[in-house]
């Protein structure tokens, strides 16, 4: 397949081969050969073992297993394809790395801009990505960044397996899921229901100003500060709620985030979420990075399903929680890599609703 930036080449990091074997096929090409590897000294070594010479080159790798290491080999991956003259270098990160560090916190870093930095000074033209943590991400970039929905492909899903889908109502255990949350409610025509209490701590915290007791805005002084901080010690933007707004009673409620990380914000969430009458819990999320034992967490609960795409390989963890659905996404990468490289419009990719 070639097109004005030449031939296509689809080339990938060890993170999530499976996926990008699979938009491949897509597109009716295979995997460029390369060899990914590390030296004894735990350096990263890559060999790209096909021509790429004024290709158009599409280079896949997640940001999961060790982090530090896919970043590594993504970077490296980029450069190794720059100095063999490639034509085009899009980097596809379906899930972006370091994505839930994307603001600071008191004398922090941002470590998501600096990853932002790093793919440019790699080498990267374009940036393709799926579901960012916070969509303000995409102002860290000065080149044109793709970020790909999931919501389409879980709206079809919710449709076909849900019990009486038509009576289920879709929540956002925290504020900050609210947006994404409400979006698939649109979408399925489904009441949306938002789980209230302790995270609003940590959203006040991260502010430098706070309601005053007259309801107006103050800044707030070093010593508000230092005593929000004790008070929200291990809270952060995952800590659960405490209370619903809007009825749940008697239907399923469907708990959509962008990723799950650890098992506790959602399984606290599907708890309170019974005590309010649900007749079920299921878990949606794009990211299933599932740290520690939270594969076996969500096993034990109270949740009845979880689902989520395979950005992230899911094989282990499926294993683990027998709970655990999981959505083929490589068909809408697959679409968006085709027309990026065609030079087509994204506006209708996702259809009409």
């Amino acid at each position: 397949m070639a097109s004005a930036h030449g031939q296509l080449r689809i080339l990938s990091g060890n993170s999530n081969l499976k996926l990008a074997e699979l938009v491949a096929g897509h597109l009716d090409t295979k995997l460029t050969n390369c060899d990914v590897r590390k030296f004894a000294n735990q350096e990263t070594s890559v060999a790209i073992l096909e021509s790429v010479r004024a290709c158009d080159t599409f280079i896949f790798q997640s940001g999961c297993g060790s982090v530090n290491d896919m970043c590594m080999e993504m970077f490296i991956l980029i450069a190794a394809c720059k100095t063999a003259s490639a034509n085009r270098v899009v980097g596809v990160l379906p899930y972006f790395p370091y994505g839930k560090q994307s603001k600071q916190k008191r004398r922090g870093a941002i470590p998501a801009k600096l990853i932002a930095d790093m793919l440019k000074v790699a080498g990267v033209h374009q940036v393709i990505t799926m579901d960012l943590h916070h969509m303000q991400m995409q102002g860290f970039f000065d080149m044109p960044v793709d970020n790909v929905k999931s919501s389409p492909l879980f709206s079809l899903y919710l449709k076909e397996h849900v019990p009486n889908a038509h009576q289920a109502v879709i929540v956002a255990k925290n504020a900050g899921a609210s947006k994404r949350a409400a979006l698939i409610a649109k979408r399925l025509r489904m009441d949306f229901a938002l789980i209230f209490g302790e995270q609003t701590k940590f959203a006040e915290t991260l502010s430098e100003e706070r309601l005053g007791e007259d309801g107006s805005l103050e800044a707030a002084s070093e010593e508000v500060q230092a005593e929000s901080m004790q008070m929200t010690e291990g809270l952060d933007e995952d800590s659960y709620g405490t209370s619903v707004i809007g009825s749940v009673e008697g239907r399923t409620a469907i708990i959509v985030d962008d990723l799950i990380d650890t098992a506790r914000p959602f399984v606290m969430a599907a708890e309170l979420l019974l005590k309010n009458k649900a007749s079920a819990v299921w878990v949606v999320a794009t990211h299933g990075i599932f740290s520690g034992d939270a594969a076996e967490q969500f096993q034990a609960s109270v949740v009845e399903k979880i689902v989520v795409t395979n950005t992230i390989p899911q094989v282990e963890f499926q294993k683990r929680c027998s709970k655990l659905d999981v959505i083929d996404c490589s068909a809408v990468l697959a679409e968006t890599v085709r027309r990026i490289h065609n030079n087509e419009s994204m506006a209708n990719l996702y259809g009409h609703d």
